[in-house]
């Protein structure tokens, strides 16, 4: 159940704080792009839901020493998102969860990487908006497919499985 609620409370926090590890103190525009967070599967709706969001370097300073009360209204920490992830930046300030546009999510998670398989698919079922039993130990491909089943059955569009690209 918690699963199924991530997505819905990240995007009711009065604050998402992101803290990131490997980026050191004073560091340079780009550091976001290459820490490992933003590699991570689960990392989609912690930065796609919220309203507010901020980065801290590895020291708990503001990243870029941005010290706005959100980050998701600096240019600069967005268009390094937006280059990092491909995702245009008005989309990473204002994301609605839906089927719309179905095809372009998977993509945004076909690189990313979890720590159980089944977690690729997990962690989009709120950006998708919907609600599916979670089951560890169905593998990767199974998830995936009831995803997959899920987003055509509430939206038509056989065109998710029309996708090509590297899977993660």
């Amino acid at each position: 159940k918690s699963l199924n609620s991530m997505f819905l409370w990240y995007r009711t926090s009065a604050l998402t704080m992101v803290y990131l590890s490997d980026v050191p103190p004073s560091s340079k525009p780009g550091a976001l792009a290459r820490s490992a967070w933003n590699t991570r599967g689960w990392t989609l709706p912690e930065f796609l839901a919220p309203k507010v969001i901020r980065f801290y370097q590895s020291d708990w300073t503001p990243y870029l020493n941005d010290r706005s009360s959100n980050h998701k209204q600096s240019v600069a920490i967005m268009q390094e998102l937006e280059d990092a992830t491909g995702i245009d930046a008005q989309t990473l300030v204002a994301f609605r969860p839906g089927m719309i546009n179905a095809c372009e999510k998977l993509q945004w998670a076909s690189t990313r990487v979890t720590t159980v398989e089944e977690d690729i698919a997990y962690s989009l079922f709120g950006i998708f908006g919907v609600q599916l039993p979670i089951m560890y130990g169905e593998k990767k491909q199974k998830a995936l497919g009831r995803l997959l089943q899920e987003i055509i059955a509430e939206s038509g569009d056989i065109t998710v499985l029309d996708w090509v690209g590297t899977s993660s």
